[in-house]
C-alpha cells in the first residue's frame, strides 16, 4: 500500500496538541507499517532527522508561497496520487485522485466563537466543513468531536472513527534534582508552583483559574506560585489585565513557549496541572501529566473526562470556588496527591501512539480498499 501523509504541520518550531498529534503519528505509523512505501508532503523541508530515512519512506518537499494545501499538494496528488492519503490536521486538497482519511480535533469554534477572530472562525468553519464532507473517512480524537461532527455538520457516524491519541515515551516523572532545578532556575520558578500547560486564549478559561487562584491564596492561604505556560493566543492581552486587577504581578509566572525537551520535568515538578478549559477536543496537556505523575486538576467538560478518567480531579469550568478549594486541598494533602499520581500513571498507560498508529493504520488500509 501507498500511504501520502500531509506532514507540513509536523515541522512547525513551536508545536501544540495538533502539530504534535502530526509528528508524533506518522513517526508511529513509519515504524509499524515498514513493509508499506510511504510519501511525505512538505511545504518547507523538514528538520534533518525529524523522521527516520528509511527505503520506504520518500519526503517531497515542496515549497508554495500561499493556499499550499488546495493548490500545490492538490496538484501532486492528483499528478501522482497514492492509494490513500492521510490529512492529520483538519484540511483534506480541493482535488485529489485518492481517498483520503482526515483526523479532525476539535469544534471548539462552534461552541466558543468568541475566542477566536472573525476571519480565523470563517477559516476553521469552512475548512473543516470541507473536511468533513469529502474524506471517505474521519479519525475524531474523542467522542465529544465525533458527537459534535454528527450534530453540527450532519457527518455519518458510521464515517467517524473515533482514535484517541497517545503519549509520547519522553513523558515520564523526573526525579533528577538537577534536571527539575535547571528547568525552575532558567524559566524563573518557585520550588513548589501549580502548572497551567497551553495556548493563552479565552476557551482555555485563564481568567477564571486566575480568580480561583486569587481566591486560594486570600482564603486559604495558598503559597504556591502559579506558572502559566505557553505562547499567547488571541486576546491573550486580556489575561495581563486579569492578573494586574488581581495584585497577583509577584505571584504568576509567565513563561511564554516551554521547549518540548523541558515538558517532562516542568510537569514533573508540579504540585498539580490545573486544566480548566471550557473545550478540549483531547486535552494533551492533561495526559501527559498523568504520564509524568503530575497530580490533575482539570475541566469536566467537553473530553477531558473521557481523557482523565477518575485518575484526576474533574470540576466545573465555572465554579471559581470549587477551583479554589482543589487547590488548596491538594497543597495541603500530600498523601491526596500520592494517591492522584499512582492513579494518573496507571491511567495514562492506556494512551500509546503505538495503540493510536494500529488503528489509524487500519482505517488507512480499509479505506485504500475502499
Amino acid at each position: 500500500m501507498h500511504i501520502g501523509i500531509d506532514a507540513s504541520r509536523s515541522v512547525i518550531a513551536h508545536r501544540t496538541g495538533t502539530e504534535a498529534y502530526s509528528l508524533q503519528i506518522t513517526r508511529a505509523l513509519l515504524c509499524l507499517a515498514s513493509e508499506d512505501r510511504f510519501t511525505l508532503y512538505f511545504n518547507q523541508p523538514p528538520p534533518a532527522g525529524l523522521y527516520p530515512s528509511l527505503p520506504s519512506v520518500r519526503q517531497r518537499v515542496i515549497p508554495f508561497p500561499r493556499l499550499w494545501t488546495h493548490v500545490r499538494l492538490s496538484l501532486e496528488v492528483c499528478v501522482a496520487p497514492p492509494d490513500v492519503l492521510f490529512v492529520p490536521a483538519h484540511v483534506v486538497p480541493l482535488l485529489r485522485r485518492c481517498p483520503s482519511v482526515v483526523t479532525i480535533h476539535d469544534l471548539g469554534y462552534l461552541h466558543y466563537p468568541q475566542a477566536h477572530s472573525r476571519l480565523r472562525w470563517w477559516h476553521l468553519h469552512l475548512s473543516t466543513r470541507w473536511s468533513a464532507r469529502v474524506a471517505r473517512l474521519i479519525l475524531a480524537d474523542s467522542q465529544t468531536t465525533k458527537s459534535d461532527l454528527v450534530r453540527y455538520y450532519r457527518v455519518d457516524p458510521e464515517r467517524i472513527k473515533v482514535v484517541y491519541l497517545g503519549c509520547d515515551e519522553a513523558f515520564h516523572p523526573v526525579e533528577d534534582e538537577r534536571r527539575l532545578s535547571a528547568v525552575r532556575e532558567r524559566l524563573g520558578l518557585a520550588e513548589r508552583y501549580f502548572l497551567y500547560l497551553g495556548t493563552l486564549q479565552p476557551r482555555k478559561n485563564v481568567g477564571r483559574l486566575l480568580d480561583a487562584y486569587a481566591l486560594a491564596r486570600q482564603r486559604y492561604g495558598l503559597r504556591e506560585q502559579l506558572v502559566l505556560a505557553g505562547q499567547a493566543g488571541w486576546r491573550a492581552e486580556s489575561i495581563e489585565r486579569k492578573i494586574e486587577e488581581l495584585g497577583l504581578g509577584d505571584c504568576v509566572r509567565r513563561t511564554g513557549y516551554v521547549p518540548e525537551s523541558e515538558v517532562p520535568a516542568l510537569l514533573s515538578g508540579a504540585t498539580a496541572l490545573v486544566f480548566p478549559s471550557l473545550y478540549e477536543g483531547f486535552g494533551l496537556p492533561a495526559l501527559e501529566a498523568m504520564a509524568c505523575g503530575t497530580p490533575v486538576i482539570a475541566s469536566d467538560a467537553s473530553s477531558l473526562p473521557e481523557v482523565v478518567g477518575e485518575a484526576g480531579l474533574l470540576l466545573d469550568p465555572y465554579d471559581v470556588e470549587a477551583w479554589a478549594s482543589a487547590m488548596s486541598d491538594l497543597s495541603a494533602n500530600p498523601a491526596k496527591r500520592e494517591a492522584l499520581q499512582a492513579q494518573g500513571r496507571l491511567r495514562a498507560r492506556a494512551f500509546t501512539w503505538e495503540r493510536c498508529a494500529r488503528e489509524t493504520y487500519a482505517a488507512l488500509a480499509a479505506t485504500a480498499r475502499g
